[in-house]
């Protein structure tokens, strides 16, 4: 663990039920043209957009119908600029989210997004701060309110890699847990198995720090006795309101330790199959903690991350005698309760499992995973989950 650590965040992070109509007056003195992006959903956008309008606010609305992609995120940031906008505002899931971060840093920086992405891009810096930029989740897993990453999809090189700057922060996070009741079950288990994996991967990677433990402890727990409830009730106001934390918790000790090998796969997965990010780290999740304990064990000699995973299993079962596979089996079986469908499903196969094992490798996230895994180990988790 390390004992030297840099922790930051949101400039300022909002929360609590009916919090988005309450900042509305101060969003509308920070701006009067605003670049506003939101889902598939049209009318999740409305009441923020009345609101405004009353404030003498002017808005234009940018959808974000799926995954950012480099092309969606230059008409967005051309749109922006074109505007002459004075902050850009996300309201919805994680792509969305994303996608606001990335144009924010393009309204004010110069050049392609290209210029800006890791591994398939050139990974300049930002040297210019993005426009004022406010981040309103309306699901609970990604985090991505809190985190200095826009994750993009390349369709011409068939991955999603991350536009990464602490500049990138969101100024403002509003987290409201009202707006997260219109999830279905399926949107909640999907994202809910995302918020437990940001949990457990910074918990146990290698740039774990006193705060971020703090956060993750509690996030864990809260996903023990919530997600459930908000799976089969989505009325439930205490879970939707635990969920909406475990996803803040989640993004804040992501951006501040670093994930593992979970994502490190999920990533270049998303980008070759049209599985959804949260179904993929479910399903990678038990095979990975398996996969990283029976590494430690066998060659991780003084390695402190084995007693985690351990400590992962009690805060998951509430059992204080639970050990490392109680915590993998209470997850595969949240996995089939929530009826969270298989990899297969959505076309992994083996014969793919060579060029995915390869661009896992070079992944960011695998740089945090609290052991280095083999091309072998990697390809054992992958048919585990086939």
């Amino acid at each position: 663990m390390s004992v030297t650590f840099e922790f930051a965040t949101a400039n300022r992070i909002v929360f609590g039920d009916g919090s988005l109509q309450k900042m509305i007056p101060e969003i509308a003195a920070m701006g009067k043209r605003a670049f506003i992006l939101t889902g598939r959903d049209q009318k999740r956008a409305e009441p923020l957009v009345l609101s405004l309008h009353k404030h003498n606010v002017q808005t234009e609305i940018f959808f974000i119908s799926g995954e950012p992609t480099t092309d969606l995120v230059m008409e967005g940031a051309e749109a922006a600029r074109k505007s002459n906008v004075d902050l850009v505002i996300s309201m919805g899931g994680g792509s969305v989210i994303d996608a606001g971060k990335a144009i924010a840093a393009l309204v004010t920086n110069p050049g392609h997004v290209m210029d800006y992405l890791e591994v398939i891009g050139n990974g300049k810096q930002l040297t210019i701060h993005p426009v004022l930029y406010i981040a309103i989740p309306t699901t609970a897993g990604t985090g991505s309110e809190v985190t200095r990453n826009a994750v993009v999809k390349s369709i011409e090189h068939d991955v999603k890699v991350s536009m990464r700057s602490a500049r990138m922060i969101p100024d403002i996070a509003i987290v409201d847990p009202m707006l997260t009741h219109s999830m279905s079950p399926e949107v909640t288990a999907s994202t809910g198995m995302d918020a437990l994996t940001q949990l457990i991967e910074p918990f146990v990677s290698n740039k774990a720090n006193p705060m971020t433990d703090s956060l993750c402890r509690e996030g864990i727990q809260r996903v023990a006795r919530s997600l459930k409830v908000s799976f089969t009730d989505g009325e439930d106001s205490e879970a939707r309101a635990d969920m909406a934390l475990v996803s803040l918790f989640g993004g804040l000790a992501l951006a501040n330790a670093k994930l593992g090998a979970v994502h490190g796969i999920a990533g270049p997965m998303g980008g070759m199959f049209p599985v959804p990010h949260g179904v993929a780290c479910a399903r990678l999740l038990p095979p990975v903690m398996e996969a990283n304990v029976h590494a430690i064990e066998k060659r991780g000699l003084g390695c402190p991350y084995l007693e985690r995973f351990r400590e992962v299993g009690r805060l998951l079962t509430g059992n204080p005698n639970a050990n490392a596979s109680d915590g993998v089996q209470w997850i595969h079986d949240l996995a089939e309760f929530l009826h969270l469908p298989h990899l297969s499903d959505f076309g992994l196969r083996q014969d793919a499992f060579r060029d995915l094992i390869q661009k896992s490798q070079q992944a960011s996230s695998m740089k945090g995973n609290p052991i280095s895994l083999t091309d072998e180990e990697l390809e054992k988790i992958l048919m585990d989950v086939l």
